[in-house]
């Protein structure tokens, strides 16, 4: 078991609403231990120097966590917070996500520039996003919008929104209430117009296995409901392979020891779209997971991920 410290580092990226996220778990820590100090130590991951680059064409896993996961190895930290969305379904050796905190909302939201919503944006409207997935999904709603890329953190996204680079933004909307932001929403997309990513709008404290003290320390954070719905959603995503270059979607809900499991794979121009179901008890979340991926493998799509993983 490891010894009980007096100082406890955490590791975030430094955008604003990572370093909420780490303030907010901060807080949390200090509320019930007092006499500890806790410091933030920000990490900057690949995905974070690599900002002119869609997410799709830079492959890889852990864009987000990498280099933080390596500090966490070495011992240069003692936790890390990430956007749960952000962390790879397999986890390096000696680590684990020790606290899933209770989930925000789930759902995408839009920020238009003149209020509109999403059906009464004009044709030819361009739409910006980092997300396969919200482009697929927004294409298949409305092929007659231009949905292009658009990289970099929330206050970035938002700025160029403001200076006409786009008529309308989609974003987590998670994101934009942590900081404060929901007054910009013009809309919260419905999870029939686009369902979320995996793990979108939980966080995920990850720690060394062996750490007894600093999971001690976070295990008041842990909510059984999340953790059940994540667990589901990244049994899924692991069984198709997926990552950010294919368009994939899925979302759990528990309500007392069912839960229920909504899932989704689309072509990146959003023509083709398999969706399913599936209910269960939750404590066969991870097999629940599994299942629904074969019912989209077999019911097609098997071939669209054929066919985007060939063009990659």
């Amino acid at each position: 078991m490891t010894r009980a410290r007096e100082t406890i580092v955490i590791g975030t990226r430094g955008s604003r609403l990572a370093i909420w996220q780490a303030e907010w778990v901060r807080s949390r820590l200090l509320e019930r231990h007092p006499q500890l100090t806790v410091t933030l130590q920000r990490i900057k991951t690949s995905g974070d120097k690599i900002t002119d680059v869609p997410l799709a064409k830079m492959g890889g896993k852990g864009l987000f966590v990498k280099e933080i996961e390596e500090a966490l190895q070495a011992k240069a930290i003692d936790l890390a917070v990430h956007s749960m969305k952000d962390v790879p379904t397999a986890l390096p050796d000696g680590l684990e996500l020790i606290c899933i905190p209770t989930r925000e909302i789930a759902a995408d939201a839009l920020i238009s520039r003149d209020r509109l919503r999403f059906t009464e944006l004009r044709p030819g409207a361009r739409i910006g996003t980092s997300s396969l997935r919200r482009q697929a999904q927004l294409l298949h709603r409305r092929a007659d919008l231009r949905v292009e890329t658009l990289r970099g953190n929330l206050d970035t996204r938002l700025k160029k929104l403001g200076a006409g680079e786009f008529d309308a933004v989609i974003l987590a909307a998670a994101g934009l209430r942590r900081l404060g932001w929901e007054d910009d929403v013009t809309e919260y997309l419905s999870y029939d117009v686009c369902l979320p990513a995996m793990g979108q709008g939980a966080l995920g404290i990850e720690g060394r296995a062996d750490d007894a003290f600093v999971r001690s320390l976070v295990s008041p954070l842990e909510d059984r409901d999340t953790r059940i719905s994540v667990t589901a959603e990244r049994a899924l995503l692991n069984r198709l392979q997926g990552g950010c270059q294919v368009p994939i979607a899925v979302h759990g809900t528990v309500e007392q020891d069912t839960l229920g499991l909504d899932a989704l794979v689309a072509s990146i121009d959003g023509r083709r779209l398999v969706r399913d179901q599936l209910r269960g008890t939750a404590a066969e979340a991870a097999s629940l997971g599994e299942r629904l991926a074969e019912q989209l493998l077999h019911r097609g799509a098997d071939a669209i991920l054929k066919d985007i993983y060939g063009s990659a």
